[in-house]
């Protein structure tokens, strides 16, 4: 196989991003736009020892679950990856992609049939609470967009069907506010420049946060900005800022200042209610979050006198709809905006029984299960990167009743799964979730009971 060789190959299966895979004379082949059963023509793009990357030039043989894609950038974007499908084939490709990651990295011995079907959306059109526009172009031409798949090249965007709250007039109002502040774009090749991203986060209430990440502590003509999305966007309560002077991919600086408006907008999910700080983690879609909570509580089978502890607690959210049957509930979460939003969250709920703690779950779980914390119930939801060795050897010796784990990140799932059940714990079920509609990721929610438990 060469490079720009170009072939007619029968997609097989899709990938863990809504991938075609194909297969040519034993490799493996990636082709971004294909579907399983399709025959299709591809131009192959790079070539590794026992795989490659190809594009799609046409479609030969079209599968039933190929649709239009609604979006007008989409072929360009990088946000989406399944447009081109039927929203049904996005959910039975993430099922499987949970069968194959518990199969093939987690060892654990089940059948297609123990992944049920992935819950999905019942709209899964405008559902997104959180968008991060990255900034390019220049002060006369700002360009505001997402990346290019595999690649920090700007699409410019006018609106996202994806987005909950009203993007094209933040859109609008910023780049209108930036041609007439002279607003120099952050340019990543030299560090230069001080507008790097652009945020939106809305609420089903129709709140509207904007946070603009800069270089700097001050952003010229504050008070046009303000005006300009004042008079632009249908809820607009809060403009805060967050200063990233680093020269990385990180989006968000360690703090926030509050420029103008609510220092939080709000969401009520499984009917309590919760702040969304601006630097704080929540869920990017409230309605699946309700389904993903209400499936990690059911699993977990809480009992009226359990203890139950929430590591990697974010702002709450969990910890109290748990404390709700719990007896109490301990919250470790690293962020201290978040923990800080977590007791004022408890408190609006009138929630007494839980408690948070600002710290690493790797360095504080091992502290309290060593001073004798022994909890019925351990609650993990950690980032994609999953859980750290420490925490599974601190989990393994506090010996919970059981272990529910929720995850965006099956790989590092599957993985930890295979040590806690080395270490004496059984897979009994799992639960996937749609959270990211039309995109590759999937949310899924995992129990281990302990051998000899109930």
């Amino acid at each position: 196989m060469q490079k720009n060789e170009v072939l007619t190959l029968t997609c097989s299966r899709l990938g863990s991003e809504l991938e075609g895979i194909c297969n040519h004379e034993g490799m493996t082949v990636f082709v971004a736009g294909a579907l399983p059963g399709e025959t299709v023509e591809v131009q192959v793009l790079k070539v590794h020892p026992t795989y490659a990357f190809a594009k799609l030039r046409q479609v030969l043989v079209p599968s039933p679950d190929r649709q239009q894609p609604p979006c007008p950038v989409y072929d360009k974007c990088g946000g989406c990856s399944g447009q081109h499908m039927l929203y049904e084939a996005t959910l039975e490709a993430k099922r499987m992609q949970v069968f194959d990651c518990f199969t093939r990295i987690g060892g654990l011995n089940i059948s297609q049939n123990d992944v049920p079907p992935v819950l999905g959306a019942d709209n899964p059109w405008h559902c997104r609470n959180k968008t991060a526009l990255p900034v390019g172009g220049t002060p006369q031409q700002p360009q505001l967009g997402f990346y290019r798949r595999r690649s920090h090249q700007i699409v410019p965007i006018e609106d996202c069907p994806v987005t909950m709250g009203s993007l094209a007039p933040v859109i609008k109002a910023v780049t209108q506010w930036m041609k007439s502040a002279h607003v120099k774009p952050y340019n990543e090749e030299n560090g230069s420049g001080l507008l790097r991203h652009v945020i939106l986060r809305s609420s089903r209430s129709g709140e509207s946060m904007v946070l603009m990440v800069a270089t700097k502590a001050e952003l010229p003509k504050t008070d046009l900005l303000i005006q300009l999305l004042k008079d632009n966007v249908p809820g607009f309560c809060a403009l805060h800022l967050s200063v990233n002077k680093a020269r990385n991919n990180v989006i968000l600086g360690k703090d926030s200042q509050c420029l103008y408006g609510a220092g939080a907008i709000y969401e009520t999910l499984l009917g309590l209610r919760f702040e969304i700080a601006p630097l704080s983690f929540f869920q990017v879609n409230p309605p699946q979050t309700e389904r993903l909570y209400q499936c990690a509580i059911d699993l977990a089978r809480l009992k009226p006198d359990d203890i139950v502890v929430d590591a990697y607690a974010g702002a709450g959210t969990i910890a109290l709809c748990m404390a709700r049957t719990a007896k109490k509930v301990v919250g470790i979460e690293i962020v201290p905006q978040a923990v800080e939003a977590a007791k004022r969250n408890a408190e609006a709920g009138g929630i007494t029984n839980a408690e948070f703690h600002t710290a690493a779950v790797e360095d504080l779980l091992p502290v309290l299960v060593k001073d004798g914390l022994r909890p019925d119930v351990i609650m993990l939801d950690p980032p994609r990167k999953g859980v750290e060795i420490q925490v599974v050897e601190a989990v393994l010796k506090a010996r919970p009743r059981r272990v529910v784990y929720v995850s965006c990140h099956v790989p590092t799932q599957a993985r930890d799964i295979k040590l806690l059940c080395e270490g004496g714990y059984r897979f009994e079920a799992c639960q996937p979730v749609d959270m990211f509609c039309w995109a590759g990721g999937v949310e899924n929610v995992a129990v281990l009971t302990r051998n000899g438990g109930d």
